[in-house]
């Protein structure tokens, strides 16, 4: 998904070649956006969906709750992996269509920041077209106060899928967090470089750095000193 400005049409092309890279199997890749020009054609691009009360709001990741619409539905069936554009695919992703399970998703980072220590991170979910049926419609009969009841939209699909008994978690290692599993703590930090974990099949970039600034080594804070990291430009090509 992209809307706004965060993004641009080049993010989406260079996610389309690194699952082209690292996908054996035939796939078809969806982008549901509000400014499509630029994109490769292979990509099939969408507007995006209506999530209720949310409405046009930009922020905390609320749009990508309308992939549990009826809009996916009308082009996809079976199971769909969906991956935030700030990701740098390291492995192939072929098991991450196979791993059993109708919901899974990465098991939150830093739960600690969240109500419910179950919350995961929506940066790389797979969900059964049509087994969220009644997430918007839940959203709708919540009306406004929703947004008050949770911090972000992967907080409400986490509460969600485990009330429907969905909820499970990508095996510990594939997702891995660019800051917390590959970035040396301190002092460490400040001298070696950051690293590619063994078992990590996706690296997720959640707040800063993002990847270009990762590869150049800027975007650090003082409490995580950030190193170039070279090795991580040849999965973003």
């Amino acid at each position: 998904m992209k809307w706004g400005s965060k993004f641009a049409a080049e993010d989406v092309n260079r996610l389309a070649r690194m699952v082209a890279k690292h996908l054996q199997q035939p796939f078809r890749l969806l982008c549901f956006t509000d400014q499509a020009a630029g994109i490769d054609p292979a990509v099939q691009c969408l507007p995006l969906p209506a999530v209720p009360v949310v409405g046009d709001r930009l922020d905390h990741g609320w749009r990508k709750l309308g992939l549990f619409g009826p809009e996916i539905a009308a082009v996809f069936q079976g199971q769909v992996l969906y991956l935030d554009l700030d990701i740098a695919i390291t492995a192939a992703l072929d098991d991450l269509f196979t791993v059993p399970g109708e919901f899974l998703i990465i098991k939150d980072y830093r739960p600690f920041r969240y109500r419910h220590r179950f919350s995961g991170n929506s940066s790389v979910f797979r969900y059964q077209v049509g087994g969220h049926a009644g997430l918007l419609a839940e959203m709708q009969a919540r009306g406004p106060a929703l947004m008050q009841d949770f911090r972000d939209e992967q907080e409400l699909l986490s509460d969600y899928s485990r009330r429907q008994g969905l909820l499970q978690y990508w095996p510990k290692g594939w997702c891995a967090s660019f800051k917390h599993d590959c970035v040396r703590p301190l002092p460490f930090g400040l001298w070696q470089p950051p690293r590619l974990p063994a078992d990590a099949k996706v690296i997720v970039f959640h707040g800063r750095p993002k990847p270009d600034e990762a590869v150049a080594g800027v975007g650090g804070k003082w409490y995580r000193p950030l190193r170039p990291a070279p090795w991580l430009q040849r999965y973003l090509t």
